[in-house]
């Protein structure tokens, strides 16, 4: 007997997650109205989830909750409020990217299932077991991943007692998820905030190779692939698309819950897809599945495809022809929505009413008698009634009081009535409470009620009063003499993928000592075996890493590490979590959170800060080519050669003529960078005890940012900088020019 497999389908709002159900997903993934990655989505308020879960749960639906985006100090107390009365729902599972909303959950709330987000980037071992010991029990695999890095995954996730899910159909992203920040940084709109403005989409000035949409691909479909992805382990199939409509979400999932059904039951694929492409696509890709990341990924059109679709597959003679089938197919998209819509009026997201009774006299115990629509059950007090004299008798009043929480679940009291109840008695509040309890988890199907917590105290450290040190960022062999001289740090960039330069790359860290590793996001398959050699090989007594696996191994070897600014870092319980399951020493703080923002951190003791106060900004990094559409290229598909040979650059302008550098560089992914540097030497004055280092990175990537000086002496000035040298903010400003500091003063 095949095993079961999950169809898990988006909920933008209260429409499309009824469609889902209707159309038979096993799950939806859906968002409140804060703290979730589709701002731009309706999203639920808390009044309205309840409802869901109700109609959900009554039709074998499970509910996921995504609060999968990165938290900011100032909303922990409304973040906790929340989690206070999801704890106290039946919600399925939430879905996380921020570590330390991670350290909340398991350490306060571990009645809720955890769930990372594809935000997280998880793509190696050492992350799965890195997400293990934070208690994840789901993984949301990235999307880039071949279905034999995917089963090599699943393998290990199941050895730590989690399940893996994959994107299966609807839009890939560009970047990689969770280290993409273009839209952030050009238009102020993090996506790790839930607010990207999709520039990847944009039009940008006709290209060498003659595109207008030279960042846009095809949309994600594995609908052929299904067996292959049960043979890998996969337990949750998912589809994207909180931002679409309810026609969507329903064909979708009705394609998808058909496909299941049909290799479950019959052991056979449908092997058409045509409803796929009659709703919102841009046209089909399974390419990252199949490792075959090439040119045919691109679609030089972000709109939709539909329209296209049928010129493509129909050789027309006349024009009439082609008006008429644009006619039949837009009155078929009507007559779905149409249908669509008559199917999910019936149900009801309407808080079911409660009946309670309550009677009792002196020297009997109290008796609740609660009837839903569904079932009725009574609760029985511990301890007796006892005659009220100073102490405020037993009332409608009280009871409406005591029992107000019963209006926060998928319920609400409609009728309360005391015919049986003697009057002037008392009972202890105490005990009230105790019978509130039961009758929430009764109702929430006899799960335990949870305490309130109040927002963990964090203790502010006393300042240290050491002056902060310079650190220096290179990946140039050329740049290895700063180590003689340097005066603090220097980190080495180590390649996502070096295997057939190993030995040369362990040669250096070996000849030298001063110089720490500095590990990428992204290391894939033998790459991170690779770059496990390393960690081990290299001697190194500290490193700097943006990859979780590598900290992972870190921690487990006794290697201290300091998180790297890619790791997102923007409040004070991801840090302790860093340092307490992780043996975190350090950690720089993002980049993309605001001076105010930075106010609200506090730091564990013993644990350095750093932050990056020079550097060109990366937007994305990709692991697919972007010359292709840009400046082609004379392979129509990347090869075992190409991440590691590759040496070039090229850029695309916007409409406006702003360019945007593409840069790639022997052993790395595609990256694109913005036009300008980051330069911020107001965070050395505003936070003049905070930081232990501030780095600056004098990597060579080409940007519009013109740099006055050799290496020796900027360094020199920024050294000055940090001893207080009232004129090297002028100096560096007009000698590194333009920068930018915008997301420092705006953050997210």
């Amino acid at each position: 007997m095949k095993r079961k497999i999950e169809l898990l389908a988006p909920g933008g709002d209260i429409d499309s997650i009824k469609a889902a159900i209707v159309a038979g997903a096993d799950a939806v993934y859906c968002g409140l109205n804060k703290f979730n990655a589709r701002n731009r989505a309706k999203n639920l308020d808390f009044e309205a989830l309840n409802g869901i879960l109700t109609l959900a749960h009554r039709n074998n639906c499970k509910i996921y909750l995504t609060l999968n985006i990165i938290i900011l100090g100032s909303e922990i107390p409304a973040l906790m409020g929340l989690l206070n009365k999801l704890v106290n729902t039946s919600i399925d599972g939430v879905i996380v990217q921020d570590l330390g909303l991670f350290y909340l959950l398991s350490a306060y709330f571990k009645g809720l299932k955890i769930h990372a987000s594809t935000q997280l980037t998880t793509h190696n071992e050492g992350q799965i077991k890195f997400l293990s010991k934070l208690s994840a029990t789901q993984v949301n695999l990235s999307r880039e991943l071949n279905i034999d890095e995917i089963k090599a995954l699943t393998l290990i996730a199941n050895e730590k007692n989690m399940l893996t899910e994959v994107f299966v159909h609807g839009s890939y992203c560009i970047s990689f998820s969770g280290v993409c920040y273009m839209s952030s940084v050009l238009a102020g709109k993090s996506g790790n905030r839930g607010r990207c403005s999709q520039p990847c989409r944009d039009r940008y000035s006709t290209t060498p190779e003659g595109k207008d949409f030279p960042l846009n691909l095809k949309d994600n479909s594995a609908y052929f692939d299904l067996k292959e992805i049960s043979d890998a382990g996969v337990s949750s199939l998912k589809i994207e698309g909180r931002m679409k409509k309810l026609d969507y979400v329903y064909t979708v999932v009705d394609c998808w819950k058909k496909q299941i059904r049909s290799y479950y039951e019959q052991n056979r694929l449908n092997s058409e897809n045509g409803d796929l492409y009659k709703v919102f696509n841009r046209d089909f890709s399974n390419a990252y599945l199949k490792g075959e990341i090439s040119k045919n990924m691109f679609i030089d059109n972000p709109r939709d495809n539909s329209i296209q679709h049928l010129s493509d597959i129909n050789d027309y003679s006349t024009n009439n022809e082609m008006l008429e089938d644009q006619i039949k197919l837009r009155t078929e998209k009507e007559l779905i929505t149409s249908n669509i819509k008559n199917k999910i009026r019936q149900l009801n997201i309407v808080k079911a009413p409660l009946m309670i009774s309550i009677s009792g006299e002196i020297d009997t115990p109290l008796k609740i008698s609660v009837k839903t629509p569904d079932t009725s059950f009574v609760v029985v007090s511990k301890i007796y009634l006892s005659k009220s004299s100073t102490y405020k008798c037993l009332d409608y009043a009280l009871f409406i009081e005591k029992l107000r929480a019963l209006n926060n679940t998928g319920y609400f009291i409609k009728h309360l009535e005391l015919e049986n109840l003697q009057s002037d008695v008392f009972i202890s509040f105490k005990e009230l409470t105790s019978m509130k309890k039961r009758i929430l988890a009764t109702l929430n199907g006899l799960k335990e009620i949870a305490e309130p917590i109040d927002v963990p105290f964090l203790k502010k450290q006393h300042d240290s009063k050491s002056m902060p040190d310079l650190s220096l960022l290179i990946s140039s062999e050329t740049d290895l003499n700063f180590c003689d001289n340097a005066p603090s740090h220097v980190f080495f960039k180590i390649p996502n993928c070096f295997k057939n330069k190993y030995s040369e790359l362990i040669g250096i860290f070996l000849r030298n000592e001063k110089l720490i590793p500095w590990f990428p996001s992204v290391l894939i398959g033998e790459d991170y075996k690779c770059a496990l050699e390393l960690l081990r090989e290299s001697k190194s007594k500290l490193i700097v890493t943006n990859n979780t696996g590598i900290a992972y191994e870190a921690y487990q070897t006794g290697i201290s590490w300091i998180a790297g600014p890619y790791l997102n870092m923007a409040n004070s319980f991801g840090l302790l979590c860093l340092k307490e399951k992780f043996g975190c020493c350090g950690s720089f703080i993002s980049n993309e959170i605001s001076r105010n923002q930075i106010r609200n951190i506090i730091s564990p003791e013993h644990f350095k800060l750093y932050y990056s106060i020079y550097h060109p900004i990366l937007l994305l990094s990709s692991r697919q080519c972007l010359f292709h559409p840009v400046t082609g290229c004379e392979k129509s598909r990347i090869d075992g050669d190409c991440i590691e040979t590759c040496d070039k650059s090229a850029s695309i302008r916007s409409l406006e003529e702003v360019p945007i550098f593409i840069n790639k560089t022997n052993g790395n992914y595609h990256c694109l960078f913005n036009t300008v540097n980051f330069l911020n030497t107001d965070v050395v004055t505003d936070f003049p005890e905070m930081f232990s280092s501030f780095l600056i990175d004098l990597r060579d990537i080409k940007t519009e940012t013109k740099i006055e000086m050799n290496k020796p002496g900027i360094i020199e000035l920024f050294e000055n900088l940090l001893k207080g040298d009232p004129d090297s903010k002028r100096k560096l400003n007009q000698v590194i020019y333009p920068s930018t500091k915008a997301q420092y003063e705006k953050g997210i």
